[in-house]
């Protein structure tokens, strides 16, 4: 099956990788190496909303993301989001944003990203979709929002090619 799960997560840390790591597992997805690709959405691919992945394969394996990510402390107000939108035909967009801006800011960066990518292409689009999450940065370490789409299941990292 060739699922795309969209999960998020909060996480915090002593240092911005450790925060990273923790919203990671929030997220489910701490074991893997993640390879960040553009933001296509194959036609045959189902989109699960999940919230946190489940088992996709062994610890270490390599998984395909595309990653809203930020980070921050001292109580700043932080935001990720990830919004996708299909084309009639199947394959369709993912656009993300994030930084140290209030929710609503980075819904409307996502809102604007995925207007502008079916602008480049001759496709009938439907209603888009998103998903922001929001923290505020605890004020004695870091904290990390993240939101992903996560592509299929993990694969090794030693494949033959």
């Amino acid at each position: 099956m060739n699922t795309i799960r969209i999960v998020w997560g909060v996480g915090d840390g002593p240092t911005e990788m450790a925060s990273y790591d923790a919203a990671l597992a929030d997220a489910g997805v701490h074991n893997y190496n993640l390879v960040t690709v553009s933001s296509m959405i194959p036609a045959d691919a189902k989109i699960e909303v999940a919230g946190t992945a489940p088992d996709l394969g062994p610890a270490g394996n390599q998984l395909t993301v595309v990653q809203g990510r930020a980070s921050a402390t001292d109580g700043a107000s932080i935001s990720a989001g990830l919004g996708w939108v299909r084309s009639e035909a199947g394959p369709g967009l993912f656009y993300e944003a994030a930084g140290r801006v209030p929710s609503e800011t980075t819904s409307q960066r996502v809102l604007d990203g995925l207007e502008a990518g079916q602008q480049l292409r001759d496709w009938t689009f439907g209603e888009p979709e998103t998903r922001i999450v929001e923290a505020e940065a605890a004020r004695d370490e870091y904290t990390t929002v993240l939101v992903l789409a996560t592509y299929g299941h993990s694969e090794s990292m030693f494949q033959a090619h």
